[in-house]
């Protein structure tokens, strides 16, 4: 199978990894792509928002499949352009993937299906959302309802901060507050058919114990100890099926990844967001977990035909990704920055860990940073504990001046908290 992965971050590079490995993948490709996916992927340039322009690569590639990375790409429509020229795409139309692009939208969506979710006002004038912070109190929930690269929520006690937030925003979701820890959990899915992946817990913060501001994600790790056996299954009756059938009654079947973030509250599990796509950093440590072929897997979504695949299949072992973020982050980050230990990683904590590129790029003989998340580093073990100690051996293997990264991801899950 010859396939082009559209992106240039650690989730394409998680992807990119897992499909190299697929023996039935015999050719890869990736736009823009990154200094790492260059060595798992041939690299092309192309604006991953050009739906024509990504179509005419695919064309000219003879790609078979085609793996729509981010969300911009997705709700400017890119996967329809793609369909159109007769080419099976792994991600949802641009309709469809308003699941993601609006929150008022996947609001009214989950509603239809009847999806736990917490009650929520949108507003479009100061006037309603100080109405709405005042009718649910604080912590107070603000979601901007346009995509904002996963930095759109601010969740705080500070009212004036709030409502500042609300007025930086042209269309507002405000929500109650949901209490209990959060979880991560991707399905694939082809419209009819939705095929559950294992359940990750991402960390959001920028700083240790949970402190500082919102980012896209510092670190991820799966599975989670002290999850309910079952929450898988109660996820896929509740909330994943429901939604898939919802939008399939509604005319805007979704194919591809359906990412429901999660809440375990004390009344039960609620949707705090969806996703249209795989998430960064959970898929790198879902994907190290995941033994069945991916390739197979994505062409069936693609074609309508999971009813058809077997069960998959996963690793016993843990897994633990810690993101290096550069100076600065999550405000305007430095880049250009060198690299350094990447090789060191590669020849000492292979293949138990590995590191996978986020914002990279190569200059000379160099790997600089290129952007605010730069490496995600990922490690397997047979506990939580020991992908963790192989996961910061190899942190600590590398150097980039002026960056940071959180020393306490999956600390909690491990000492059994």
């Amino acid at each position: 199978m010859n396939v082009l992965v559209i992106g240039s971050g650690a989730r394409e590079h998680a992807l990119c990894r897992s499909l190299s490995l697929d023996p039935a993948v015999t050719a890869l490709h990736c736009a823009p792509g990154n200094a790492g996916i260059a060595e798992v992927a041939e690299l092309h340039p192309v604006d991953a928002l050009d739906g024509a322009a990504v179509t005419a690569l695919a064309v000219e590639l003879g790609a078979e499949l085609v793996v729509v990375g981010p969300e911009a790409p997705l709700v400017a429509g890119v996967a329809d352009a793609v369909r159109e020229a007769g080419i099976p795409v792994f991600g949802p139309s641009g309709e469809a993937a308003q699941l993601e692009g609006s929150k008022a939208f996947a609001k009214d969506v989950m509603a239809g299906a009847g999806v736990p979710t917490a009650r929520s006002y949108v507003c479009t004038t100061p006037e309603e959302a100080a109405a709405a912070l005042d009718a649910f109190g604080a912590p107070y929930v603000v979601k901007d309802d346009g995509l904002a690269a996963g930095k759109g929520v601010v969740v705080t006690d500070d009212l004036d901060a709030a409502k500042a937030h609300a007025a930086a925003c042209e269309r507002v979701v405000i929500e109650e507050f949901l209490d209990g820890p959060e979880v991560s959990l991707f399905a694939i899915t082809d419209g009819v058919t939705v095929v559950p992946l294992q359940p990750a817990q991402d960390f959001k913060r920028a700083l240790d114990g949970d402190e500082g501001p919102n980012t896209g994600g510092m670190g991820a790790y799966s599975p989670l100890p002290w999850a309910d056996p079952k929450l898988v299954d109660e996820v896929l009756e509740t909330v994943l099926q429901p939604t898939v059938d919802e939008l399939r009654r509604r005319g805007t079947p979704f194919s591809g990844l359906l990412y429901a973030g999660l809440a375990i509250t004390s009344r039960g599990v609620r949707v705090i967001e969806f996703n249209a796509r795989f998430g960064d950093p959970e898929t790198q440590v879902v994907l190290a977990r995941l033994k069945t072929p991916l390739a197979g897997v994505l062409k069936a979504a693609a074609t309508g035909s999971l009813d058809t695949l077997e069960p998959l299949r996963w690793s016993d072992d843990a897994a633990v990704t810690v993101v290096i973020a550069s100076h600065n982050y999550p405000g305007t980050p430095r880049t250009g920055d060198p690299i350094t230990g990447l090789d060191a990683v590669a020849a000492e904590d292979a293949p138990h860990a590995y590191v996978l590129h986020a914002g990279t790029r190569r200059d000379g003989d160099a790997v600089v940073s290129a952007g605010g998340r730069v490496l995600s580093v990922t490690a397997t073990g047979a506990q939580l504990t020991e992908a963790r100690e192989r996961a910061y051996r190899a942190v600590a293997r590398l150097g980039l001046d002026g960056s940071q990264h959180r020393t306490d991801i999956a600390a909690k899950a491990a000492a059994g908290g």
